[in-house]
């Protein structure tokens, strides 16, 4: 039955909080409590899908009339939240992983790939933004083969050093990850992750590495070849910076998938949006959002939606956030 929560004068428009669902994996760690205050399932909680309506996790409101509604339910049940529109899935999500160990080297596959063999699923393109890590840290990012023959070749014969393409990295740094690129978080790396709605991954190596019943992990070598761009295109990201009235806000990226931004509040800082739903997560400090005289709790780890309709709005405090909206 859908719910009625229409009141006179228009739908009923305030920020979504939402509460996050946490995913054990075998590489994963307790950063995600140590950082966020998240309660873990386990010491192997690798992945916190914050803001998602993907039905592998999807995630519940926390306030006002939506409370105890899925995501993935609020998106079919009133649209007007979203503008209207015509995708019938919610298109993004929102995770943060804790990399405590290696991920497996992996690859997503297109739209196009995925709906013809993945059940409809979409694609997966990502991006990146680096949290924290350990000094030195690494990600693996792309390959040096020049075809998929020697790229066959070279992990037959177990080269996987002179296959993978490493990259140091740094707090603050931004990687965008479209379908087809070989690569992996590596060890002691905290990421917040933005990408399209699914949950497709193909293994390509995961260093022989065994499940708690003692099976190696299933690889997917065949998607994999079909899927993996070669030549590996290396794709250049130039940010952004523009400075307002106590926030600076850096634009990280602007593609057909999302928009990425990063916005650094160090006081009162209004913000107009037009037309757009926003996903919103407080990665560091704290902080409000004034609305129409009502006041919300920003906290470090806290996510939500600012949703079509919430205009203007105020952000009081001083925090760092992670925005991110569809494009299409």
């Amino acid at each position: 039955m859908k719910v009625d929560l229409k009141y006179s004068g228009g739908i009923n428009v305030q920020p979504l909080f939402l509460k996050p669902v946490l995913k054990e994996r075998i590489w994963g760690g307790r950063a995600l409590q140590y950082e966020f205050g998240y309660e873990l399932p386990s010491n192997e909680t690798g992945e916190c899908w914050a803001i998602s309506a993907h039905p592998n996790g999807p995630s519940i409101i926390e306030n006002g009339p939506y409370a105890g509604i899925t995501l993935d339910r609020l998106w079919k049940e009133q649209p007007e939240l979203f503008g209207n529109p015509k995708e019938e899935v919610f298109p993004l999500l929102t995770k943060i992983l804790d990399a405590n160990l290696d991920l497996s080297v992996q690859v997503h596959p297109s739209d196009d790939y995925a709906k013809v063999y993945e059940n409809g699923e979409l694609g997966k393109t990502e991006c990146w933004y680096i949290i924290d890590c350990k000094k030195d840290a690494n990600i693996i990012i792309g390959h040096n083969a020049k075809t998929k023959e020697e790229m066959i070749r070279l992990m037959n014969e177990g080269k996987w050093d002179s296959l993978l393409h490493k990259r140091k990295i740094k707090p603050g740094d931004f990687f965008f990850v479209p379908s087809g690129t070989i690569h992996a978080l590596c060890e002691g790396t905290l990421v917040l992750e933005t990408q399209q709605s699914s949950d497709t991954t193909y293994r390509v190596y995961d260093y022989d590495r065994k499940d708690a019943n003692g099976n190696i992990r299933e690889l997917h070598l065949e998607k994999a070849m079909d899927v993996t761009t070669v030549p590996h295109q290396h794709t250049q990201n130039v940010p952004t910076v523009e400075k307002r009235e106590n926030v600076t806000i850096t634009t990280f990226m602007e593609s057909e998938f999302f928009s990425v931004y990063h916005w650094d509040v160090t006081g009162d800082a209004t913000f107009l949006i037009d037309n757009k739903y926003l996903l919103v997560s407080v990665i560091k400090g704290e902080g409000s959002l004034v609305n129409n005289g009502e006041k919300y709790s920003l906290q470090k780890g806290t996510h939500l939606i600012i949703p079509v309709g919430l205009r203007k709005f105020n952000i009081n405090g001083n925090c760092q956030l992670i925005v991110s909206h569809r494009c299409k």
